[in-house]
């Protein structure tokens, strides 16, 4: 200090307030003696300065004052103020490489051009950008002088904010269930440990790595907001390798269910929110480091209590209300589920496509295959979310069940019999196409990369079992498909229909295309009716799609002969529910899904009554349980199957199976995992296995 003193053009309540050290102020004066004088450049780009300040900072009244001088004006009087913390240092070091930027005589031009804004070179537009950033600090530390109370009390709020969300973001749950209050009043260790490493680095290190934690926990509250709907819908948390191209379906679900302009809105609303959540998490660690760092003495003794309570906590198991532990380790046991997660679908990858090659009638000869359905009709029919809790649960149930009951008595009347059990899904929620995959292929495919490895294979299917032989001619029935479907080759389907070719011209029912009794009129008039060439039988495989989420508006039932193009919905589907509606309200649409169920069974056993002949043979079965808002958070992921046949000896091929008379399963039916039914369904009518290894 004794150097700065000695400076010849030091000002009092200057000197000691320049954002600097003053041993690097002292190294400087004893070093060039008489600098204000000899060295004016230098001394202008002093922080500071009087002379150089008015000039950098571009003020109307020439004169401005620096906002580490206008921080510590008050002070000045009281003696040499200190700055607080290296931050104070770096930030008016900050404004001194400015004022050196900007450092010029009045009638430069280049100065001059920099306060107009027309500025063609670069230099110029850094020059004009530090003399508009100079005026909004000066005009930012004159209202702080001029409001000290209410400048400290927001500064206080956005401090208690700022650490109220990054606190938020650590102890988060991953699922609706466990959110509540209890869950946020807990004390992070993660939070612990960051401050003591920002305590411990230099200011540089210490910014970039906050910066650096705080997109980090942006990232893992997204995963959770992402696990808590994926739990919702399907059941699970999210896969981070293989669930992200499932929000384009997602999309396309929203798109069919609300309209594309509610579909454009939350999309983009969306997308906004991930991009905010990520940057206020990245501003408010920055923030909270640096004032660590500030109040380094007082942060130290804080952390080290922390430390201590939170140890005390773990260790005597001490609990919130509601048996929440008080301390919490979320976020890191979430980086570490995470990362076991990306582990073990990688290692399933490799392992899976081994698992595949195996197959048991792999090489069974054509002959060899199915032969005591040779001849017959056979249907395979799935009815979307068709779960168990449409028969057991207490809203869904007395509805579904009484239509299971009279659907019995009415096929068993037009001459058919039927037996039921209960398959148990490799899905949940959604993604119908695992829940058909698992079914005809006998693998257990549980996610999207699994069913890339099982289309790409030539594992045997049901349905390709019967192409193979030669002898039937196997057609498929998709209303729910409306783009390209290069999986027609591994269900060995000769002819498919989709959305576009079944002549539909009534209204879309939400996400589906059109009712099932229509698609099932289209069948028996584009396919059923018709006789197959070279004296085959016929392999249909239809996937019937009313009973969709979000069960709103529901079609109705209209006589079979009125059908035509599908133009008698149009009134329907304009009284029924709207589907925001249903959405809503949980109960709702609980009610909404069994009637929805309702209507696919009944449209299916009618159509059965209507056009079934002695050699048909129906299976149908659910592909999966509704969504966890339905089907109950611990619901399982069973699923009722059916096979129906007027004669005798189909039925007669499963009696050792020990299903249920008629189309109702009873609650203690026999239950297999779902890829068990193709090697039990191949088995039963004569199919002799011969494996493929790998």
């Amino acid at each position: 200090m004794k150097a700065t003193a000695e400076t010849p053009d030091a000002t009092p309540g200057t000197s000691d307030a320049t954002p600097g050290n003053a041993d690097a102020e002292a190294e400087s004066a004893d070093s060039t003696p008489g600098a204000a004088d000899a060295t004016p450049e230098t001394s202008d780009a002093t922080p500071g300065n009087a002379d150089a300040e008015p000039v950098a900072a571009g003020s109307e009244s020439g004169t401005v004052v620096s906002e580490a001088e206008a921080e510590s004006g008050a002070r000045s009087e009281a003696g040499p103020a200190v700055p607080e913390s290296e931050d104070a240092v770096s930030e008016a070091e900050g404004r001194a490489d400015t004022t050196t930027d900007t450092d010029a005589t009045p009638g430069d031009a280049s100065t001059e051009g920099s306060a107009g804004g027309a500025v063609p070179d670069a230099g110029g537009r850094r020059r004009g950008w530090a003399a508009w950033s100079g005026r909004v600090r000066v005009r930012r530390a004159a209202w702080r002088d001029a409001h000290p109370g209410a400048a400290s009390a927001i500064s206080v709020g956005i401090t208690v904010l700022c650490a109220a969300l990054v606190i938020a973001a650590l102890v988060m749950p991953n699922t609706l269930v466990g959110l509540g209050p209890a869950k946020f009043l807990r004390i992070p260790s993660e939070g612990i440990v960051a401050a003591a490493v920002a305590l411990a680095l230099p200011r540089r290190p210490r910014v970039v790595l906050a910066a650096v934690f705080g997109i980090v926990l942006g990232a893992l509250t997204l995963i959770n907001f992402l696990d808590m709907g994926f739990t919702e819908y399907l059941g699970r948390g999210f896969n981070a390798i293989l669930d992200w191209s499932l929000l384009g379906d997602a999309e396309s679900y929203l798109e069919d269910t609300l309209g594309k302009t509610a579909t454009v809105a939350v999309s983009v609303g969306a997308v906004v929110l991930v991009l905010l959540l990520v940057v206020l998490l990245a501003l408010a660690t920055v923030r909270l480091s640096n004032l660590l760092a500030r109040h380094q003495r007082q942060a130290t003794r804080g952390t080290l209590i922390a430390g201590v309570v939170w140890i005390t906590c773990s260790s005597f198991g001490l609990q919130v209300a509601g048996g929440v532990p008080l301390a919490s380790d979320r976020t890191a046991n979430a980086l570490e589920l995470k990362a076991r997660q990306v582990r073990d679908t990688l290692h399933d990858e490799a392992e899976f496509r081994k698992v595949a090659k195996v197959d048991a009638f792999g090489n069974t000869p054509a002959d060899q295959l199915v032969p005591d359905l040779r001849g017959k009709d056979m249907i395979f029919t799935f009815i979307e979310s068709y779960g168990r809790s449409a028969i057991e649960d207490p809203i869904e149930a007395p509805g579904v069940d009484s239509t299971l009951d009279a659907q019995t008595k009415a096929l068993a009347k037009a001459g058919f019999a039927a037996k039921s059990g209960w398959l148990t899904s490799a899905t949940y929620g959604g993604s119908s196409w695992l829940g058909h995959s698992t079914t005809m292929s006998g693998l257990w495919v549980s996610n999207q990369q699994r069913y890339r490895t099982v289309m790409a294979s030539d594992h045997l299917s049901i349905t390709k079992a019967f192409q193979k032989t030669g002898d039937f001619d196997t057609v498929g029935v998709m209303p729910g498909i409306q783009k390209g479907w290069p999986e027609q080759s591994y269900y060995g389907l000769d002819k498919v229909y989709n959305a576009f070719q079944l002549g539909y011209q009534g209204p879309k029912f939400s996400w589906s295309t059109m009712p099932d009794q229509y698609a099932l009129q289209q069948f028996q008039e584009r396919v059923h009716s018709k006789k197959p060439a070279d004296g085959k039988s016929r392999m249909s495989f239809v996937i019937l799609t009313s009973s969709h989420q979000p069960w709103a508006p529901i079609p109705k039932m209209v006589p079979w002969d009125q059908l035509g193009d599908g133009s008698v919905f149009d009134a329907i589907q304009k009284a029924g529910n709207k589907a925001s509606d249903v959405i809503a309200d949980t109960t709702k649409s609980r009610q909404e899904y069994g009637k929805s169920v309702q209507y696919s069974v009944t449209a299916l056993s009618e159509w059965l009554q209507r056009y079934g002949n002695d050699d048909t043979v129906l299976v149908f079965l659910g592909d999966h349980q509704p969504i966890a808002r339905v089907s109950g958070n611990h619901a399982n992921r069973d699923v009722p199957i059916s096979i129906v046949a007027k004669d005798p000896k189909v039925l007669d091929a499963i009696d050792s199976w020990n299903w249920t008379d008629g189309l109702r399963p009873a609650h203690d039916a026999p239950v297999w995992k779902m890829n068990a039914f193709r090697d039990k369904f191949l088995t039963a009518y004569g199919s002799t296995p011969h494996p493929k290894k790998n």
